[in-house]
């Protein structure tokens, strides 16, 4: 009889754990959005894309002075067979036509990025063939125009089952790029003279379930990255949920490394600007347990503006943003910066479980050099 009645309170206990979590969302769906945007902060916004479905994972580059930009488009966040990239391309960052859709049959599509190596365009892309999207490899594809594109293939050399980033190069002879391997855990450096062969140079970082990683120079050619430390896999995110900054000097084997605590940053691009490195990632707006920890598809989720030094990450402004958002792209013609990201309806603030099952939009956030290094120096100088 006792061991029947404790049965019957665990499932009075879940059942109102349930409850309480289901009102929760409710009452956060219809909350009002409370991004903390600097006012001081120049730009203009405009929706790329919208078309209901979840619109999300987006790069950009400049290339022959035109824009290209990819994204998947997907019924939600989480993996699906269903999910493709659509390519477009833009001579003003305004008007864009859409060119090229790309899927893998049978299989998940996502986090493109772009890089142009040897006078040709790359587009790197993950392959996941789990629902939860636990991605596997990186596969390659590339373009003498932007339009024509030869099929995807696997990486050779040592990138297999390692989940590649950005490439990107300081004399257009050695590309560099980080990774993550494809079970979590490890990051690393590699380096490639034609964007097909890669060469593991060093591991970055080994533990705290690390994932994502992105990097950039320092004027120096001192590479810095961020890695994005999980801790956990738990859907409620994990009390020490933070963010990996490390450093390396030329021949990028030995690494400094720090942890920010300010935010796990998901989803990073990391770009340079007038000698510094700055970052577009996730910020999690609220951190308190056991529900909220640092990663909690219950907390609620910003596009922000990140410095970020060899001391850690700097916090300067939130984009208009809300629900599932980020992961993003950075591109730069003339006097003007252009910002690509994604995110839920942006005059409400969903938790982020609620944006990933939602439609998502793609973001063009456009804002002058002048002003954009007047407001980062107003947040730095301090």
């Amino acid at each position: 009889m006792a061991s029947k009645k404790y049965i019957q309170l665990f499932f009075i206990g879940i059942l109102w754990v349930v409850a309480i979590l289901f009102f929760i969302i409710i009452w956060s769906k219809n909350r009002v959005n409370v991004a903390e945007i600097d006012k001081s902060f120049q730009y203009s916004l405009d929706v790329m894309y919208s078309d209901g479905l979840h619109n999300s994972n987006s790069d950009m580059i400049c290339w022959r002075g035109v824009f290209y930009l990819i994204h998947a488009n997907s019924p939600f966040h989480l993996g699906s067979s269903r999910c493709k990239l659509l390519l477009w391309k833009s001579n003003d960052g305004y008007k864009w036509e859409k060119i090229k859709e790309f899927n893998l049959p049978g299989e998940d599509i996502r986090d493109p990025k772009f890089a142009v190596i040897n006078e040709q365009l790359f587009l790197y892309v993950l392959v996941n063939r789990d629902f939860f999207a636990e991605p596997y490899r990186t596969l390659y594809a590339k373009s003498r125009d932007g339009r024509n594109w030869t099929p995807f293939e696997p990486l050779k050399g040592d990138a297999e089952g390692w989940l590649l980033w950005r490439p990107k190069t300081r004399n257009s002879v050695e590309w560099y790029v980080t990774g993550y391997w494809n079970e979590h855990g490890k990051s690393a450096l590699f380096c490639s003279r034609d964007g097909i062969y890669w060469e593991l140079v060093s591991v970055i970082y080994e533990g705290d379930r690390n994932d994502e990683t992105d990097f950039e120079f320092l004027p120096d050619g001192t590479i810095i990255c961020t890695a994005r430390l999980e801790f956990s896999d738990s859907w409620l995110g994990h009390p020490d949920g933070s963010t990996l900054v490390a450093t390396a000097k030329p021949p990028y084997k030995e690494w400094r490394q720090t942890r920010s605590t300010i935010t796990r940053l998901d989803g990073p691009c990391l770009f340079a600007f007038d000698g510094k490195v700055f970052a577009i990632g996730r910020r999690d707006y609220c951190n308190t347990g056991p529900f909220w920890y640092m990663g909690s598809i219950l907390n609620r989720k910003r596009t922000s503006l990140w410095y970020v030094s060899p001391d850690g990450l700097t916090w300067l402004t939130d984009f208009p943003s809300a629900g599932d958002t980020v992961y993003g792209g950075v591109a730069m013609r003339g006097n003007e910066i252009y910002m690509c990201y994604y995110s839920s309806a942006i005059t409400k603030d969903y938790p982020w479980i609620i944006g990933m099952l939602g439609q998502t939009d793609i973001f063009m956030l456009k804002c002058d050099k002048d002003d954009f290094k007047k407001f980062v120096r107003s947040k730095i100088e301090k």
